[in-house]
């Protein structure tokens, strides 16, 4: 059976069809295939980064924070923050190796697994921190964490899921950084910073 490309992207979207394809299996080798899996692109993976990116711009646009608010230096957040951005720069150099070889599944399974414990054990475990009143040093800590993590992440899906990763970077990046350039497509590739990696 043959199934109409088009009418996939009709249903799913283009950065959906193009991450399943690349997370499925090495290019060139056989797999399966229908809608459905392509679905499932948006339900485990899509909607889980879009709903934490939701989270925070909500409660950052609810505090006024942005970028330019600061935070602690990363050595003294708490250990939450300190994992996740160890994770992050882990996951930068585990994706830019994997472009770097021609590896797709190595450029995309690993950021995969980082939103789900962006989401599932950063987000999860921190929410009250977000919902604190007033804005300390504890929340803005939070917050550049968090958008740090999700502007990274906009870098990182960028060559497989080009429309969401734009949405992102200008939401949380451009917008923001009157320096930055004005899509993610034209930025600079993101370099680890091994100092977090712990």
């Amino acid at each position: 059976n043959t199934i109409d490309p088009w009418d996939v992207i009709a249903v799913h979207g283009a950065d959906a069809f193009r991450w399943y394809m690349y997370t499925s299996g090495p290019p060139g080798e056989t797999r399966r295939f229908s809608s459905r899996l392509v679905g499932e692109v948006i339900k485990k993976f899509w909607l889980t980064l879009w709903n934490t990116y939701s989270f925070f711009v909500t409660y950052a646009n609810i505090d006024g924070w942005t970028p330019a608010d600061g935070a602690p230096p990363v050595s003294e957040r708490p250990v939450l923050d300190r994992w996740v951005l160890s994770e992050l720069h882990a996951v930068v150099q585990t994706v830019t190796e994997g472009y770097e070889n021609y590896d797709v599944s190595k450029a995309t399974r690993p950021v995969e697994e980082f939103v789900d414990g962006l989401s599932n054990w950063y987000v999860r475990r921190n929410r009250e921190r977000f919902w604190a009143e007033g804005m300390s040093d504890d929340k803005k800590a939070a917050y550049a964490t968090l958008h740090e993590c999700l502007s990274v992440v906009a870098h990182l899906i960028a060559p497989a899921m080009p429309f969401l990763a734009d949405e992102l970077y200008r939401n949380l990046v451009a917008e923001v950084d009157k320096e930055a350039v004005d899509s993610v497509h034209l930025a600079e590739w993101v370099k680890p910073n091994e100092a977090l990696i712990d």
